[in-house]
């Protein structure tokens, strides 16, 4: 009997995390199926100062939409974006490599930007091709807002 309990329990932990898995997946899917999205670490409330250390760093997905960016936590089941950005309301303050152990923290490939949004100091990583189309989206606001691409 106590061996009966055992594999139930056992298989229920397995089942338990194989939900979770495809949970996992299928939110990714389905805030990819309406396209425009990469892949986008962010750091929120950065100081003023360059932070190399790597803390405060959260991988995420962003996606296009419209006049906004709706970025999501990669490691979350919520199904609504954790941030909103804004296209007015963005503007490129620097850009540079990760450094230390940002490295670490950041996918290989990253280019790190720092962005100041609605007061808010905050740093977006992303691959280089990201990264041009992040600036291109910038570029193409409508006629009379402002873009400030450094």
């Amino acid at each position: 009997m106590e061996m009966f309990l055992a594999l139930l329990v056992s298989a229920l932990v397995v089942a338990l995390v194989v939900i979770g898995l495809f949970v996992f997946g299928l939110r990714r899917r389905l805030i990819q199926r309406s396209g425009g999205t990469f892949d986008c670490s962010l750091r929120w409330n950065v100081p003023e100062e360059t932070d190399t250390s790597g803390k405060g760093w959260v991988y995420g997905v962003a996606r296009y939409s419209g006049d906004r960016i709706a970025w999501f936590r990669v490691f979350s089941y919520a199904p609504r974006p954790r941030r909103v950005l804004e296209r007015a309301a963005i503007e490129v303050l620097h850009r540079r490599l990760p450094e230390g152990e940002e490295e670490l923290a950041l996918l290989s490939d990253s280019v790190v930007l720092g962005c100041l949004h609605r007061d808010t100091r905050l740093e977006l990583a992303m691959s280089e091709d990201a990264l041009t189309g992040f600036l291109a989206w910038l570029e193409a606001a409508p006629p009379g807002q402002r873009v400030n691409v450094a």
